[in-house]
C-alpha cells in the first residue's frame, strides 16, 4: 500500500484502489486551470462556481478588472459539464474505474481543445508571459471571442470532473472546492492515529491544490497560457491512462453503491430465502 493510499486506508470495507492518488492529480489540473482562468481569461473561475458566482456580481456592478460575458460562460459551461458528468455517472457510474475512465478521458479532450484553441488564437498570452506583455502596459491576453470560448470549455471540463468526483466520493477529495476540506482541519481535530491521518488526508488536498495553482501561475506570468494548458493536459493523459489500466482488471473497490458484504467483483449474488407458505 502506496503511503498516499494509506491516509484512506478504512479497517474494513474494500478500500479506494488508486482513487486517491488519481484524484489528487486533478485536483493539481484544478489549479492549473484556475491560474489560467484568473490571470488569463480576465478574473473568472472554471472550476470554483462560488468565486465565479461572486465574480459576475462584480461584473455586474461595474467593478473593473471582471469580464461579466467570460463568468456567463463558465457558469454555462459548468452546468453542462455537470450535466455531462451525470449522464456519464448512469451509464458506467456502477463501476468506479470505468466512471473515472469516461471522465478523465472527457476532460483530456476538452482541456485539449482550450489549448489549441489558445496555441492558434494569436493572442499575446499563448506566446508569452503575461506578466511581461507589452513591456508591462495593458494587453489584452486574449481577444474577448477567445476568452469567452476558454472559459466555456474549461469549465465544462470542471463540471464533467466534479460530477464525477461527487459520485465517487473519496473523503476530502472533491477536487475543486477546499472549503468544507479546510472547516474539517479546523472543526475535526481529533487525537489518535485515525485522526492524525485524516488530518494529514485534509492537509496533502490543500497541499495539491495550493502546489497547482503555484506552478500554473508561474507558467502563465513567466513562460505562457499555453505552457500552463499543456501541463495540464500531461497531467490528465497520465491520469486517464492510469484510469483506462485500472479498468481493465477486477478489484474489490470498483462497484459502487454495493453493501460492504458483497462489495466486490465477481461474488455470486446470495439467493432469497424461500417466501414461507
Amino acid at each position: 500500500m502506496t503511503p498516499i493510499r494509506r491516509l484512506w486506508h478504512e479497517a474494513s470495507g474494500p478500500g479506494w484502489g488508486p482513487l486517491p492518488e488519481l484524484l489528487l492529480a486533478l485536483t493539481l489540473v484544478t489549479g492549473l486551470v484556475d491560474a489560467v482562468s484568473i490571470l488569463a481569461l480576465g478574473r473568472v473561475f472554471v472550476a470554483n462556481m462560488t468565486g465565479n458566482v461572486v465574480f459576475s456580481g462584480f461584473a455586474i456592478a461595474g467593478a473593473p478588472g471582471f469580464s461579466l460575458s467570460a463568468s456567463a460562460f463558465a457558469l454555462a459551461g459548468f452546468l453542462a459539464g455537470a450535466a455531462l458528468g451525470g449522464r456519464l455517472t448512469r451509464q458506467a457510474g456502477h463501476d468506479r474505474a470505468l466512471h473515472l475512465r469516461a471522465a478523465t478521458v472527457a476532460e483530456l479532450v476538452l482541456v485539449a481543445a482550450a489549448l489549441v484553441i489558445a496555441v492558434t488564437s494569436g493572442g499575446p498570452a499563448a506566446s508569452h508571459g503575461t506578466l511581461h506583455l507589452a513591456g508591462g502596459r495593458a494587453v489584452a491576453p486574449f481577444s474577448a471571442a477567445v476568452t469567452d470560448s476558454l472559459a466555456l470549455v474549461l469549465a465544462v471540463a470542471m463540471g464533467i470532473q466534479n460530477s464525477a468526483a461527487r459520485k465517487l466520493a473519496v473523503p476530502d477529495l472533491t477536487t475543486t472546492v477546499l472549503t468544507m476540506t479546510l472547516t474539517g482541519i479546523g472543526a475535526d481535530a481529533r487525537s489518535g492515529s485515525r485522526g492524525v491521518f485524516t488530518l494529514a488526508r485534509r492537509v496533502l488536498t490543500v497541499a495539491v491544490m495550493l502546489g497547482g495553482g503555484i506552478l500554473g501561475a508561474w507558467l502563465v506570468l513567466q513562460v505562457s497560457t499555453t505552457a500552463a494548458l499543456a501541463v495540464a493536459v500531461g497531467l490528465l493523459v497520465v491520469a486517464a491512462v492510469c484510469a483506462a489500466l485500472a479498468a481493465r482488471k477486477p478489484a474489490p473497490w470498483r462497484p459502487a453503491g454495493l453493501p460492504p458484504a458483497r462489495h466486490r467483483l465477481g461474488a455470486t449474488p446470495t439467493p432469497p430465502a424461500p417466501s414461507p407458505r
